[in-house]
């Protein structure tokens, strides 16, 4: 009868841990189940570096380097012109302002670019413009400010 005070796990689910080096007669004594001799027979495993090549020149050394990135560069969100239609006329835009109405994320740098068109004159202070930005701001009444 099955009941909880006699609850086993099936057959052959449970092993045994292995025992080694505890002498000839255990069958795991001598070089404890390692084979004889070499590098994973010693102690420590012989773990080699990842991209070991057994003393061959690695791939990522063979490889020359390439390309470069600048500490110093600077990461701008887009806004388009076509998007500012969102605010009233005469509304001064800032990166805090484009936040709040979501059009960038973390405005650190905001750039404006001139795909769309604007119907409404903005004041609009921003650290960089693209030339078509500025021609159809500017065409609309609005003003150009670069903001560092």
């Amino acid at each position: 009868m099955i009941g909880l005070d006699n609850l086993r796990p099936a057959k052959g689910s449970k092993h045994r841990r292995k025992i080694v080096g505890r002498g000839v007669g255990s069958g795991h004594g001598r070089t404890s189940t390692r084979g004889s001799k070499g590098q994973r027979s010693r102690s420590g495993d012989g773990a080699k570096k990842i991209g070991f090549e057994g003393g061959q020149m690695p791939i990522f050394r063979r490889i020359p380097k390439r390309g470069f990135n600048s500490q110093f560069r600077k990461e701008y969100e887009i806004v388009n012109v076509g998007s500012l239609n969102k605010f009233e006329d005469g509304v001064e835009v800032t990166p805090v302002i484009l936040k709040k109405a979501r059009l960038v994320g973390k405005a650190k740098f905001v750039k404006i670019l001139g795909v769309g068109e604007l119907k409404k004159s903005l004041i609009i202070k921003v650290a960089a413009f693209s030339k078509s930005a500025i021609e159809k701001i500017e065409a609309a009444g609005g003003k150009v400010e670069i903001v560092k």
